[in-house]
């Protein structure tokens, strides 16, 4: 680009709400400028301007900016531990209705993963998930709740057969009774209120790309919107180094329990 990626920041925070300053430089120019090279524009001004005049091309760059990659049970061990070890602590802990965050859903994989395992333990009735995601095109996706073949991949076979219809060749719709327990919010984790009286937050695989100084907010952040002893489940990749300086003690490999 032809013009200061310092002005671009200051103009898209100004325009979208979303401070750039926060991700890794970078790896976030790197798509922007691979987004706005697509668009046949080689000026970051005039890249805003569009933005400014096309609703399509504002949504475009939102979704463009949000990391959607998601698939049900990633990691399936760490589902195995949430079911064997984690959800019985819970119910122990703040009994059977839980009040759980699924933070940076991406398509609704997660939460929906989530409601099908606490199905296993107590009525669909008594489950309710709040899932949140920064772009709104990816929430309708995730409202949807059609998947490709792949993404159920890992997902116990049981559960495909209970609460999935396949359409098409390789498609598969979630069933209502699922996506009725699930309720979908627009948040930006960098500047919306956060739920409180949590029971357990789970945020796994966006962490990776903020920069630490804005990591250690979010992380904060979680920790004030869990109830004492709650969990924060995070991903594979993304363990958090010092937990105890921000409140937490580590439970399990990828899940933290906050101090009393």
């Amino acid at each position: 680009m032809q013009d200061s990626y310092e002005v671009f920041k200051k103009d898209i925070l100004e325009l979208t709400k979303i401070d750039l300053n926060c991700y890794k430089e970078r790896q976030m120019k790197r798509r922007i400028d691979t987004l706005i090279g697509k668009n046949n524009i080689d000026k970051y001004k005039d890249y805003v301007a569009l933005l400014k005049k096309d609703k399509d091309m504002f949504e475009e760059f939102v979704a463009y900016l949000t990391i959607n990659v998601s698939e049900f049970y990633r990691n399936p061990e760490q589902w195995k531990l949430l079911e064997e070890k984690i959800f019985p602590y819970l119910f122990e802990k703040f009994g059977k209705t839980l009040k759980i965050w699924s933070a940076a859903c991406s398509t609704g994989d997660e939460p929906y993963s989530l409601v099908m395992l606490l199905s296993k333990f107590i009525p669909l009735s008594q489950i309710e998930i709040i899932a949140t995601d920064l772009d709104k095109q990816i929430l309708e996706k995730a409202k949807m709740g059609v998947y490709a073949e792949k993404s159920l991949k890992a997902l116990p076979q049981d559960f495909i057969e209970k609460y999935f219809e396949k359409i098409g060749a390789n498609s598969y719709a979630i069933k209502d009774e699922i996506k009725k327990r699930v309720k979908f919010q627009q948040h930006d984790l960098l500047k919306d209120t956060y739920p409180d009286k949590c029971d357990m937050i789970v945020c796994r695989n966006v962490m990776i790309y903020f920069t630490e100084e804005a990591k250690i907010e979010i992380y904060k952040k979680f920790n004030k919107s869990l109830k004492s002893e709650g969990i924060l489940f995070v991903g594979s990749t993304e363990q958090i180094v010092q937990p105890r300086d921000l409140g937490f003690s580590t439970s399990h490999s990828f899940i933290y329990k906050k101090d009393l």
